[in-house]
């Protein structure tokens, strides 16, 4: 490994591991890295996968405290997406992702422009964000679409925080920091199961793994930190710059 590749794969992590922290869509830096440096696109998306979700805990950690006002969502959640990755983690590796990777930048664009709208258009379906909670319906709703969130999480990857980010709102989650604590949980539990199969599956390279597990460890648990310091404005805004930037990058990258 040379040493332009050393550094480029440790700072894509770190900002990786930030961006993971704060908003998602790490998987946007890691994986054109590694194909910069002339990784194989299934072996690039395996490795990233496995480099990012340990780094993800980094982002955990710093919002751990945020979790125990949400732990009825936290378990509620917590299979679907298990399921989902694992499904999405096999049929990566047996399906083409030509067709599905065409649906990425109309995924990420709309569910940002969920997140940018849910305080009006929930007001506009008559939620009240200090009404009662959710009923069975937005329960079951909920679970079907972190369940296809797993699936397309073990798949590629790129945006699901943003996408669970803007579910959360429409559930009736309003604090970003608490709304953060779960989105990072459940990306430890679609990546991980995921990266469990890559593993399985020898699709990883394990120089690249180590290096960017240590860098995106870091670049997680002090994007936690500067969400605290930034204020939730801030990193309402960062949300949406970061998932309008990822739409409008893979909109042009499309081939």
């Amino acid at each position: 490994m040379s040493p332009a590749e050393i550094l480029g794969l440790a700072a894509s992590a770190a900002a990786a591991g930030l961006i993971n922290a704060v908003a998602g869509g790490g998987t946007l830096i890691t994986f054109p890295t590694l194909l910069l440096f002339e990784t194989a696109p299934k072996i690039a998306n395996a490795t990233s996968t496995l480099a990012l979700v340990i780094g993800t805990a980094g982002g955990v950690f710093g919002f751990r405290k945020q979790l125990d006002a949400v732990k009825a969502w936290l378990w509620r959640l917590i299979p679907p997406s298990l399921v989902g990755g694992g499904l999405g983690s096999w049929l990566l590796t047996r399906t083409s992702d030509k067709a599905f990777a065409r649906l990425v930048p109309f995924l990420i664009l709309f569910a940002t422009v969920l997140f940018l709208l849910q305080g009006p258009l929930r007001r506009w379906i008559g939620k009240s964000e200090t009404g009662a909670g959710p009923g069975r319906g937005a329960i079951a709703g909920a679970i079907l679409f972190q369940f296809s969130v797993g699936v397309y999480g073990g798949y590629f990857g790129a945006g699901i925080g943003i996408i669970m980010l803007a579910a959360l709102g429409f559930l009736g989650l309003t604090d970003l920091h608490r709304m953060n604590a779960l989105k990072n949980f459940f990306a430890i539990c679609i990546n991980g199961i995921a990266a469990v199969y890559f593993i399985v599956s020898g699709a990883v390279i394990w120089i690249d793994v180590l290096l960017m597990i240590a860098a995106s460890i870091a670049g997680g648990y002090f994007g936690a930190s500067l969400a605290y310091k930034l204020g939730r404005r801030f990193v309402r805004y960062a949300v949406i710059i970061i998932g309008l930037t990822m739409a409008v990058s893979l909109f042009l990258l499309r081939k």
